[in-house]
């Protein structure tokens, strides 16, 4: 499994999650049992490879942390989604985005450029076009707020 795939992963987690509001854990450990994850990858492709002990810890520490920092990250998106209010982001993109700044502000071994081009990508993924511009736009601001301190 690939860094990319699992950072799909905690963006379907982190969506799920804003859903239901189950805790990271428990969301977590739902997802990686070894029935049901067999299930997911017979539907969806980010599945058919069980992450690793790294790439687990990733996704747990991801998941984790974003539910931690979910206030503080809806500030970076309150602030630099002009004129739109954080509710009316898309769930998907909204994922994507707090996948992106945390990775940006918390993992150390993901640089800043990576973390939003692979979030461009992933919206491209799920989004039309004019979300993919509006998350790049977003990460961009982001991204310069970040190098100037």
């Amino acid at each position: 499994m690939t860094r990319s795939n699992a950072r799909e992963i905690v963006a379907h987690l982190i969506y799920e999650m804003n859903i239901n509001k189950d805790s990271a854990d428990s969301l977590v450990d739902t997802t990686m049992d070894q029935d049901y994850y067999e299930s997911l990858g017979q539907e969806t492709e980010v599945y058919a490879e069980r992450p690793n002990a790294k790439q687990l810890d990733y996704i747990r520490d991801c998941v984790r942390g974003i539910q931690e920092k979910q206030e503080e990250l809806d500030g970076y998106l309150a602030k630099y989604a002009v004129g739109w209010s954080v509710s009316r982001i898309s769930k998907v993109a909204r994922a994507i985005l707090h996948v992106a700044m945390y990775e940006a502000l918390y993992v150390d071994d993901v640089p800043v450029d990576a973390a939003i081009s692979e979030a461009v990508e992933l919206t491209r993924k799920y989004e039309d076009e004019d979300v993919v511009s509006f998350v790049n736009g977003i990460l961009g601001s982001f991204a310069r707020e970040l190098e100037a301190k």
